[in-house]
């Protein structure tokens, strides 16, 4: 038994440090030559959120997945693409998740609706409660 868990923590050890061992992506930490697609390009990393750390965006985040996805953000700027075909590859790949701003689909539709609907929940139970207090007094 003690070998069985000995085998696992090496193992655990081992693909930790194999992941972490990667060179970081070319355009991960480095900014475009040209300001106006540096500009674009940093615009849309704060728009996307990162996979792995899923409150940051991938332009606030260190994580490798972060750096694979600014430097991928950054080479298809470069290369000429726009901000919104890169946004729509990045949702093709990843879903909608990935963005801050998902789109409204019958999918979503609850979850833009439900504020509402608990918004008006709770003003019919306080007039409710208010309306006892009232005939109490």
């Amino acid at each position: 038994m003690r070998y069985l868990v000995f085998f696992i923590f090496l193992t655990a050890a081992w693909s930790a440090a194999a992941q972490t061992g990667l060179p970081p992506a070319p355009y991960a930490n480095q900014q475009l030559a040209d300001p106006a697609k540096e500009a674009a390009a940093s615009e849309l990393m704060e728009e996307l959120r990162c996979l792995k750390c899923q409150s940051q965006s991938i332009a606030d985040s260190n994580a490798p997945m972060a750096g694979d996805m600014r430097s991928q953000v950054r080479e298809r700027i470069a290369a000429g693409e726009t901000p919104e075909q890169i946004r729509n590859w990045l949702i093709d790949r990843y879903g909608n998740w990935v963005t801050y701003d998902p789109p409204v689909t019958p999918m979503t539709w609850p979850l833009w609706i439900a504020p509402i609907f608990m918004l008006i929940a709770a003003a019919w139970l306080a007039r409710g409660r208010f309306r006892r207090k009232k005939d109490k007094s």
